[in-house]
């Protein structure tokens, strides 16, 4: 998913204390329970704090019920449950909901209040946490977003909420401390609290605005993509699930750069909207439409889901196909797509199903019977580059120049949507503390279904293509472009909101890739599938955190120094890498002057009588071989000597070093020594030394400098591939938001 990356607003101290007064009347005028019962003693459960990020203790091995086998009556261990009757009145963008949610309560101990997100309130005002960080990060990052207009934003309005007969209070709480004028997490305090094992059951009224599209969700003209628009409960971790060591609600505010985590449960929604509007949603649809007053009422159930998201649009076409693979039921692929943007629709369906192929061949069958893509109208890109269970949003173009990245663009950003389904879908990894989990592990996975597919990058509108020559690079030698190596500011396990700035979240994308391309590097391409095969099998549909990924890498790869240098290096660190090739020094083996003990009889030799025998041999040499060229084996050896300094952490190298015969040799070198020489005696002198030749190591800032030569050769040149792809940064810094 992207993020709009908002400009610097300041906020009146007038309008934050009106704000903070408003959203303190409104909790004071929620309904008092009609239930005359006393009320349990409140059950103190403690919220994860706001500095919470990826743990580094692994989860208990009976974590979210134990690994699936597949042969449970369901794929998850549901705990929550929503039906939601749901309809849109066009005109207002705005959608009335009657939702009845029932909970598991999976502990061992009552509870007495529970949390829901209310994420659309984060484009109510500009008082909301996401609004706040916007103008704070937006200062040291890349781009700026425009407030919504009037009749423009957000929000969602909790109508009732009762238990039984009896109508519950709720109030705004701040779980990660953002300001008092955010409305996007409410305790509801229960009439009766909820046993240990026992189920709780709330009926829900709320309205939703949607706003004009921001951040994956709102609408434009007669398109709505309805996201983030219901309450919705927050996850009750148990000890020993994702390092938690107590009972504790994970429930954090809509953060500008975060996304999402929840419980896997069963949806079952029935939207209404008119019936000239084409609708798209998460799940399977339960047979035709219902129809009447020119209205149509569809009906959508999905199980082993964690969210609910869909799109209702005038004058939208579909196309549709069929897919199936081992393992994988039939699954029905739909493409909704506006008439401007045919071009983008079959494009799309073929990255679609080349992704249901790929990704249940490498990582699992795909578990669902839909997927379901959207490609959002002209004015609307915002709504481009999001996912949900079964659903994704796509890139729109209204032509397909092979000779452009269009073709490229709509193949990324689909697959890209795409995977999220199985990282952010099935692994259902917490967002808003673990982002690398799901951008970055996703990322990774996707370019290797590119490089697997030979899908390089192509350089946009150069002169060179006008020339007649198409410059490219390999995918994950673009990636580091945008990862940020030379000054990383914060670990990838870092969570998404508590970050240097907007560009500092952005390097989880391609600073994740590229960490895990070199990983692989070491490992192997087979070691590397097979380990995230099984971090697939054993974490699907339970939640995983980044040390429950390390147990897996080690597990398989058997390499526990490897695995754990690089995730206390670069997912618990901030190292950055540059090792670089400092001088070459070549010296002929001569005779020496000095005195001598040779057959037990000492002997003196002048520095002029040394010259005078080199003079003679070299003289002889030149005879014997006429026409002997520089390179050539001469009267002497020669000795090369080869200086590397390590400017950053250290990783294993090899050192290739090339001597004037077009001999060379491999040494490695995998220490911890800040510099190093190796030394060569040979026929010839040395010619070049490079380090990490077949580029396995991309986490290296300045690849340009892993090489030198003692003389100018233009093949040096060639090197230009690693880092000209920061030509592209501009370009796929775009991409790598997605």
């Amino acid at each position: 998913m992207g993020k709009s990356m908002g400009g610097w607003r300041s906020l009146g101290l007038a309008w934050v204390c009106c704000l903070a007064w408003c959203g303190a009347a409104h909790a004071q005028q929620a309904p008092a329970p009609a239930s005359s019962v006393e009320p349990a003693p409140i059950v103190e459960i403690p919220l994860t704090g706001a500095r919470a990020a990826a743990p580094r203790v692994a989860s208990n091995a009976d974590a979210w019920g134990g690994v699936r086998q597949g042969n449970e009556p369901t794929l998850s261990d549901r705990v929550v449950g929503y039906r939601i009757d749901a309809e849109l009145d066009a005109a207002h963008h705005s959608v009335k909901g009657s939702e009845q949610l029932t909970w598991r309560n999976r502990s061992d101990r009552a509870v007495d209040r529970i949390y829901l997100h209310l994420y659309l309130n984060a484009f109510q005002n500009e008082g909301s946490t996401f609004f706040t960080e916007r103008s704070v990060l937006d200062a040291h990052g890349r781009g700026s977003d425009s407030v919504p207009g009037k009749g423009e934003w957000g929000w969602i309005d909790l109508k009732s909420v009762q238990q039984g007969n009896a109508l519950l209070k709720w109030e705004f709480v701040h779980p990660d401390d953002g300001p008092g004028t955010d409305e996007t997490v409410a305790r509801v305090d229960l009439a009766e609290p909820v046993p240990a094992g026992g189920t709780l059951t709330l009926d829900i009224d709320f309205l939703s605005q949607l706003p004009r599209v921001i951040s994956r969700t709102g609408w434009w003209g007669h398109f709505n993509l309805v996201a983030q628009w219901f309450p919705k409960i927050g996850v009750l971790e148990l000890p020993g699930e994702r390092g938690a060591d107590q009972l504790q609600w994970n429930v954090h505010e809509f953060h500008y750069n975060s996304e999402f985590y929840a419980d896997f449960g069963q949806y079952d929604v029935r939207l209404t909207v008119p019936s000239d509007y084409t609708v798209g949603a998460v799940g399977a649809l339960q047979g035709p439409p219902e129809q009447g007053n020119g209205k149509s009422t569809y009906h959508f159930v999905q199980g082993d889901v964690h969210d609910f998201a869909w799109v209702a649009a005038k004058d939208f076409k579909t196309l549709e196909s069929n897919w199936q693979g081992p393992g994988s039921p039939r699954v029905a692929v739909r493409v909704i797509y506006p008439a401007e943007y045919v071009a983008s629709a079959q494009p799309v369906l073929k990255a679609t199903l080349d992704s249901l192929d790929y990704f249940s061949r490498t990582l699992g069958p795909y578990p669902y019977r839909t997927v379901t893509a959207v490609v959002p109208p002209f004015n609307a890109e915002d709504a481009g580059g999001m996912e949900y269970p079964t659903f994704f949003t796509a890139e729109g173009h209204a032509n397909i120049d092979p000779q452009t990245m269009d073709q490229w663009n709509i193949d990324f950003v689909t697959i890209h949507e795409f995977g999220h389904g199985y990282f952010y879908g099935i692994l259902a990894s917490n967002e808003f503390e673990e982002p690398m989990l799901d951008e970055g592990i996703n990322e990774y996975w996707d370019e290797r279904m590119l490089r697997d597919r030979n899908q390089r990058v192509l350089v946009p509108d150069s002169w060179l293509r006008r020339a007649g020559i198409t410059p490219s690079a390999d995918v994950f030698v673009t990636e580091r472009a945008t990862a940020g190596l030379s000054h990383p500011f914060d670990p990838l396990g870092q969570n998404s909101w508590d970050r240097y700035s907007n560009g500092s979240y952005g390097t989880v994308y391609a600073r994740t890739a590229t960490a895990m391309h070199d990983l692989e590097a070491r490992f192997g391409r087979d070691v590397m599938e097979r380990a995230m095969r099984e971090y697939y099998q054993r974490w699907r549909f339970r939640h995983p955190s980044v040390a429950d990924l390390r147990a897996v890498l080690i597990d398989v790869s058997g390499d526990a120094r490897t695995v754990n240098r690089v995730f206390d290096q670069y997912v618990y660190g901030t190292a950055r890498i540059d090792d670089r090739v400092a001088s070459i020094v070549n010296q002929e083996v001569l005779p020496m002057a000095g005195s001598w003990v040779a057959h037990g009889e000492r002997s003196e030799r002048s520095a002029d009588e040394v010259d005078d025998q080199v003079d003679e041999r070299r003289a002889a040499w030149r005879k014997d071989h006429p026409g002997a060229g520089v390179n050539a084996r001469g009267p002497y050896p020669w000795r090369g000597t080869v200086t590397v300094v390590r400017e950053g952490a250290a990783v294993p190298q090899r050192l290739r070093v090339t001597f004037a015969d077009g001999s060379r040799e491999d040494v490695r070198w995998d220490d911890d020594r800040r510099w190093a020489r190796f030394v060569f005696t040979r026929p010839t002198r040395v010619v070049s030394a490079e380090l990490d030749p077949d580029q396995q190591i991309l986490l290296d800032e300045n690849k340009l400098n892993d090489s030198r030569a003692v003389k100018a050769d233009p093949s040096a040149s060639r090197r230009w591939t690693a880092d000209a792809a920061t030509l592209l940064q501009s370009f796929y810094a775009l991409l790598g938001t997605l």
